[in-house]
C-alpha cells in the first residue's frame, strides 16, 4: 500500500518506519525542514531501541522517504495517518489545532477517496470534527478512522510490530477492509484487531493510559504507607501482583510517572469529564498524588539534612522519565533538580541519552558529567531518578572512593537492602526499610 504519515514525532516516525518494514511505500511529511533533511541523510532524530535498523533498511530499499511537501505526500496515498501533537492547552484540554489544521490542508489537496487515520491521542468526538473539516472543504469522499497508538517508549518498535491489539474506530466497511489488510501482517499470531465506533476508540486510549497511571499511583501510595507502618513494599507488591486479576506490571513504586502520554492523557480525560459535568474524582486524586510523588525524594533529602541543604552538592543519576528513551517530558528528575536548586543546593547529572534534551530546557542550571562516576565527584550524596540498566550494578567501591559520604537516595529501588547494609551505606529508597 501507499501510505502518508503527517508528523514525524515519536509516534509518527515509529509508525511510518514500521509500516514500511512490511512492504508498504511510506512517505513521512513534516514542516520542520532541518529535521526532514537530517532524516533524508539517514539521521534518526529520536532515541528508540531498534528503530535505527528498520529506519536505515527501509530508506536504503526505497520504501521510506521524507518530505516537507504535503501535496507530494498525500497525492498517491491510499491511507493518510495524522500523527500530530495534541498538547494540553491552558485549561488542560487537548489542543486540536494541529490536527484540524492538517485536516483542512489535506482536504484541499485530495482528488480521490482517502482513509484519514487519527493516530494522535485525541479527545472523544475528534473524528467527527475532522470529518466536518473535510465536508466543509471538499466533495471527495473520505473515511475518518480512529486508530490510537499503544507504544511504550523504549520498546515501541516491538509494540508496533507485535501489538497486543489493534484498535480501529470506524463504521465504514470499505475502511475496515483496507485497515485489516494493512494491519494483517502485525497480528499473524492471533492478537485481535478490534473494530468499534470512533468515539469508543478515542476513549479507549485515554481510559487505558489513565488506568495504568492510576495503578502506578496506587502503588506509590502503598509504598508511602509502607514506610509509615514498617512494611516492605517489595513484599506487598509480590503479594498483590500474584493475583491475576491485578497482575504484576505497573506495580513498581517510585517517584511518579512522567513522559508525553500519562500526564496529559489523565488531564485531558478529567477535562472531558468536567465538560460533561462529571466529577472524575479518582483521576483528580491520581494527578494530585503524582505531583507530590515527583519530589518525594527531595523530602527525604531535606529530612536527612534537617531542612538545610544550602551549599550541599548532589549527584543525580537519570534524567529521562524512563529508561531506554531520551524523552524528558514531565520527567521527575526535572522537578527534583528544581527543588534542590531552590533550596540552595547544586547538582551534577548524568543520563545515558537524555542530557542534550535537558540542556535545551534548563541550560547551565546543573553540571553535566561524561559518565555516572564523574557525576559523583564532590557530591555529598547520590540521588537516582531513572532505572537505567547501567545504574543497576555499579562499582560500589568506586562510588565509596568518589562520593564524599556513603549516602544514597534511590527513587527507583534499584539495590538489594541487605547488600546496602553489608556495604555500610545510608540508603533511603521508596516504601522499604530505611538503612542508616
Amino acid at each position: 500500500m501507499k501510505i502518508a504519515v503527517v508528523g514525524t514525532g515519536y509516534v509518527g516516525l515509529v509508525t511510518g518506519t514500521c509500516l514500511s518494514e512490511t512492504g508498504n511505500d511510506v512517505i513521512c511529511v513534516d514542516i520542520n525542514d532541518a529535521k526532514v533533511k537530517k532524516m533524508q541523510n539517514g539521521e534518526v532524530p529520536i532515541y528508540e531501541p531498534g528503530l535505527d535498523l528498520l529506519f536505515h533498511r527501509n530508506i536504503e530499499q526505497g520504501r521510506l522517504t521524507f518530505t516537507t511537501n504535503l501535496a507530494d505526500a498525500v497525492k498517491d496515498a491510499q491511507i493518510i495517518f495524522m500523527a500530530l501533537p495534541t498538547p494540553p492547552g491552558g485549561d488542560g484540554a487537548a489542543d486540536l489545532s494541529y490536527i484540524l489544521g492538517a485536516a483542512k490542508d489535506i482536504s484541499k489537496l485530495i482528488t480521490e477517496y482517502k482513509i484519514i487515520v487519527n493516530k494522535s491521542t485525541v479527545p472523544v468526538g475528534t473524528a467527527d470534527k475532522v470529518r466536518a473539516v473535510f465536508a466543509a472543504n471538499t466533495s471527495i469522499e473520505v473515511d475518518v478512522v480512529s486508530n490510537p497508538e499503544f507504544l511504550r517508549e523504549g520498546v515501541a518498535v516491538e509494540d508496533f510490530m507485535k501489538p497486543d491489539r489493534v484498535v480501529l474506530g470506524t463504521t465504514s466497511e470499505r475502511a475496515k477492509k483496507l485497515m485489516t489488510e494493512l494491519y494483517g501482517p502485525y497480528v499473524r499470531q492471533g492478537n485481535p484487531i478490534l473494530f468499534m465506533d470512533e468515539r469508543s476508540s478515542e476513549l479507549t486510549k485515554y481510559a487505558a493510559n489513565s488506568f495504568l497511571a492510576t495503578k502506578i499511583t496506587f502503588m506509590n501510595e502503598i509504598a508511602n504507607l509502607c514506610e509509615l507502618v514498617g512494611a516492605d513494599v517489595d513484599a506487598v507488591r509480590k503479594g498483590i501482583g500474584s493475583d491475576d486479576r491485578i497482575g504484576k506490571r505497573f506495580l513498581f513504586p517510585g517517584i511518579g510517572y512522567g513522559g508525553s502520554c500519562f500526564p496529559k492523557d489523565v488531564q485531558a480525560l478529567v477535562m472531558a469529564a468536567d465538560e460533561n459535568t462529571y466529577d472524575f474524582q479518582i483521576l483528580k486524586s491520581v494527578m494530585e498524588v503524582n505531583e507530590r510523588q515527583k519530589t518525594i525524594i527531595v523530602d527525604k533529602v531535606l529530612k536527612y539534612y534537617k531542612n538545610d541543604i544550602q551549599g550541599k552538592h548532589f549527584a543525580l543519576w537519570g534524567l529521562a522519565f524512563k529508561p531506554e528513551t531520551d524523552d524528558i517530558r514531565e520527567a521527575p528528575a526535572l522537578y527534583i533538580i528544581d527543588a534542590l536548586v531552590k533550596n540552595g543546593a547544586t547538582v551534577t547529572v548524568f543520563d545515558p541519552e537524555g542530557m542534550e534534551n535537558v540542556k535545551g530546557v534548563i541550560g547551565d542550571k546543573v553540571k553535566y558529567a561524561q559518565n555516572q562516576y564523574e557525576a559523583l565527584e564532590g557530591a555529598d550524596a547520590l540521588l537516582i531518578a531513572t532505572e537505567w540498566s547501567v545504574f543497576r550494578n555499579p562499582d560500589f567501591d568506586k562510588i565509596e572512593n568518589i562520593l564524599k559520604n556513603k549516602v544514597i537516595f534511590d527513587g527507583r529501588n534499584l539495590y538489594d537492602l541487605q547488600k546496602m547494609i553489608d556495604l555500610g551505606y545510608y540508603y533511603n529508597s521508596i516504601g522499604r526499610k530505611l538503612i542508616d
